[in-house]
């Protein structure tokens, strides 16, 4: 079974963007708010997740904390994206459990490299 990555952001052509991306990696699922990725882990888990911090009115660093102590969702591995890569930032993102945190914009390479080393 090819691994699994879900990529959740809501700007359909960032989302069209990393998932054509990630597709060499493994199957690339789609979700563009905090409610359609809950369903997309319900229906299948992925191992990684690529989680924008600002999805509109949600909060990716909730999303992702909420995630790490559901003890349902804790191994899914996390990759937070932000534009917001202040040293402050970074850490708010390590705390609420992400694996890795991500500079927004990035290059196709860096994320390639960065979810496949989650993928290891």
């Amino acid at each position: 079974m090819p691994e699994s990555i879900l990529v959740v952001d809501d700007q359909p052509e960032l989302r069209l963007l990393i998932r054509l991306t990630l597709q060499t990696l493994g199957k690339v699922a789609v979700a563009g708010s905090g409610d359609e990725m809950m369903a997309r882990i319900a229906a299948e888990p992925p191992r990684v997740i690529v989680l924008d911090v600002s999805l509109g009115e949600e909060n990716g660093l909730e999303l992702c904390r909420a995630l790490k102590d559901d003890p349902a969702t804790s191994g899914i591995r996390i990759l937070l994206l932000s534009a917001f890569v202040q040293a402050a930032d970074v850490a708010a993102g390590k705390a609420a459990g992400a694996d890795g945190y991500m500079a927004k914009p990035f290059s196709p390479r860096e994320l390639q490299d960065a979810v496949g080393a989650l993928l290891a």
